[in-house]
């Protein structure tokens, strides 16, 4: 017995020191990563299995992101997840359909689904809850994504955004509010590539297709969405994310609400 305790010292340090060259090395690349000055999205629910063991790590990205310093590209290989709000207000707004890229849980992927993408050049949103479901070992959980105010069931009917965020897009096969919608400055019927948010021309956009731009110039158009509810593939803030109170829990089951 006497010899194992020193092998078992010897195999502790040893694990230590090649998780610490690991670790090291993965610093080393991020910091490549980053001087190149490529803009890289951070996305959340491919690896939902590790986030349960890595809550370390979500509470430096939650600090990161409610302090508006990273990007954010939230998806899910294969599945949509929901996202709703008491309310959204954007300008700079732009709409098409287009059938994107969607992977499945194989890694192949299809464009067999038709999709809203939806775009604002700046946002201001009433809260905000992101939930998405997950399967574990045939456990079912949801991962929840809070932040502001409380998202409530039945929208108010009039509300303060307390979310700032900028280059805001929403890739979804339903996007619906449950009050009134207030659209301003908007060409119902522009063709797909002549819509342009914040400059540019929204992804997937097809020469003809449907298409809601904007008739006041870029940035001309506005909107309000009251009680925004998104069944969504893609959510990609590209740029300042202002994120008060960000909240990341897993919980057991499928919960339908923040």
């Amino acid at each position: 017995m006497s010899d194992l305790l020193p092998g078992a010292r010897r195999a502790a340090a040893h694990w230590n020191t090649r998780m610490l060259a690991r670790a090291a090395d993965w610093n080393t690349g991020m910091l490549a990563q980053a001087a190149d000055g490529t803009r890289r999205g951070t996305r959340w629910g491919r690896g939902a299995f590790a986030l349960v063991p890595s809550a370390l790590a979500i509470g430096v990205l939650g600090t990161a992101l409610a302090q508006g310093a990273l990007a954010a590209n939230f998806s899910v290989t294969g599945q949509p997840f929901t996202l709703t709000s008491n309310g959204v207000e954007g300008s700079g707004f732009g709409a098409i359909v287009n059938t994107p890229a969607v992977g499945r849980p194989d890694g192949t992927t299809t464009t067999n689904t038709a999709m809203a993408r939806v775009g604002f050049a700046s946002a201001g949103l009433a809260g905000l809850c992101g939930i998405v479901h997950q399967t574990i070992a045939g456990v079912p959980y949801s991962l929840l994504l809070t932040g502001g105010q409380k998202v409530t069931a039945a929208p108010p009917a009039t509300f303060t955004t307390d979310i700032d965020a900028s280059n805001l897009y929403i890739q979804a096969t339903e996007l619906q509010a449950y009050g009134p919608t207030t659209l301003q400055n908007a060409v119902l019927g522009q063709s797909a590539d002549q819509v342009t948010v914040a400059g540019k021309p929204l992804t997937g956009a097809v020469p003809g297709g449907f298409g809601l731009g904007s008739a006041g110039g870029e940035g001309g158009s506005s909107i309000a969405l009251h009680g925004l509810n998104a069944t969504a593939y893609d959510a990609e803030m590209a740029g300042a994310l202002v994120l008060p109170d960000l909240k990341i829990r897993v919980v057991a089951g499928t919960a339908t609400a923040c």
